[in-house]
């Protein structure tokens, strides 16, 4: 049998993917602001609106990420994207046929399923992680986990920079019609590289599960399947470690997708700043935050403890950033305030995923889907949060709403050191790898 691909290729191809799946969601900020005014949509709306896409890509992360355990990351990979292809192709006939005048109250429905569509390509994070966890070698896959993640997270930075450049040149329609192309062109550029890790080749060439996974170890693969997908759902849902790990996760990875769906409409409508210049400060702090966890994987590498210690001192850093834009309204202290929001986060989100595998050992692929799923989702609940303040108290309100990063932040930290102090007693890295 032609055994194909290597982990550099799988890595490559899994960051591709999870780029690409980005793609569907980036629209949804930058434009929401153009359906409130032609729906009529109050704050709350809005917010719902640009929060759908992270309900389903935090939710269909749980059963994706579990079914690459049985046949390997290619096919779900392709679901996810052909879902989002799916969801991009209805809201592009619907800017096209509707956009404005025939965009009422009554579309409000459809554009939230479109939305829930569009969402699954977040959901191709928890596939990747997984993916590339089986390309890897233990003593390699933190710097490799942190590559994916971070170059991957660049999708919604990118596309927040480019999208206003193209709303102002090829208006709203053609803008969706280009993301539909790019996102059809990167499933198939994903279907063409992307390839399973050895073990689930030669599964799928007919060899058993113990002869694949002995040929796959010749080869250098080290992670197997373990258990069947219900059992490691199971016995890592009973470990409490999980569940803390989902609330820092739900902190800093779902905060930051929240905010790099809500920043746009906050820096119109706090500061009247255009439209491009919105989606410049979006692409700063999504940039920022994605690049900054390859540096904090590397960090929580090389420190004692680190993946706890590293969460610790980059979630203090979140929270200054936080108590900074809750309780400043001058464009000159935010602007450093979300900055180190970015940093924090990112770096956090770096240090849980170095977390996971020694927190629940034994059941490492359920726990990174209850965390990446369930930790997702803060994408899709923090933005009424923040909108529910803005329709209270109006434009101060645009402020106000960061106080519940401030409330999320300070948990998260209480979870990180009840984790630090309960892990002491863990074996040395080294010997575990």
């Amino acid at each position: 049998m032609n055994i194909k691909g290597s982990p550099r290729e799988g890595l490559f191809a899994s960051t591709l993917g999870f780029l690409i799946g980005f793609a569907a969601v980036a629209l949804f900020g930058p434009t929401a602001k153009r359906f409130q005014q032609v729906m009529d949509l109050s704050p709350m709306m809005v917010g719902f609106l640009v929060a759908a896409p992270s309900l389903s890509g935090s939710l269909l992360r749980i059963p994706f990420s579990a079914w690459v355990d049985t046949t390997g990351g290619r096919k779900p990979f392709l679901v996810l994207l052909a879902l989002s292809i799916v969801g991009m192709t209805g809201l592009t006939g619907v800017v096209w046929t509707l956009y404005p005048a025939g965009l009422s109250p009554a579309v409000y429905p459809l554009l939230l399923v479109l939305g829930l569509l569009c969402g699954c390509g977040i959901a191709t994070f928890s596939v990747g992680i997984t993916q590339v966890s089986y390309w890897y070698p233990r003593r390699e896959q933190g710097r490799a986990l942190a590559i994916f993640a971070g170059c991957g997270n660049l999708g919604p930075g990118i596309f927040s920079l480019l999208i206003p450049l193209a709303l102002s040149s090829i208006g709203l329609g053609g803008s969706y019609l280009v993301w539909l192309m790019l996102l059809a062109i990167g499933t198939v550029l994903y279907a063409l590289m992307g390839r399973n890790a050895w073990y689930f080749q030669l599964r799928e060439a007919g060899r058993s599960a113990e002869q694949a996974r002995s040929e796959a170890r010749e080869m250098g693969e080290e992670l197997f399947p373990a258990g069947t997908l219900k059992e490691s759902l199971r016995t890592s849902m009973l470990a409490w470690k999980t569940w803390a790990l989902v609330w820092i996760y739900f902190t800093t990875f779902g905060g930051f997708i929240a905010l790099t769906a809500w920043l746009p409409t906050y820096w119109t409508e706090m500061y009247g700043v255009t439209p491009i210049v919105a989606g410049i400060l979006t692409a700063v702090y999504s940039i920022l935050a994605s690049l900054i966890r390859v540096g904090g994987g590397v960090m929580a590498d090389k420190l004692k403890e680190g993946g706890e210690n590293t969460a610790i001192l980059a979630l203090l850093v979140t929270l200054i950033g936080a108590l900074v834009m809750t309780m400043s309204s001058e464009f000159e202290l935010v602007l450093p305030g979300i900055v180190l929001m970015a940093i924090g986060m990112g770096v956090t989100n770096a240090a849980v995923f170095k977390i996971v595998p020694q927190a629940v050992p034994e059941a490492v692929g359920g726990a990174a889907g209850w965390v990446g799923g369930l930790g997702a989702f803060g994408g899709f609940a923090i933005p009424p949060m923040m909108a529910f303040a803005v329709g209270d108290l109006g434009k101060r309100g645009y402020s106000i709403g960061f106080v519940v990063f401030v409330y999320l932040t300070i948990s998260a930290l209480l979870m990180a050191w009840v984790l630090k102090y309960a892990m002491e007693s863990r074996p040395p890295e080294s010997a575990a790898d």
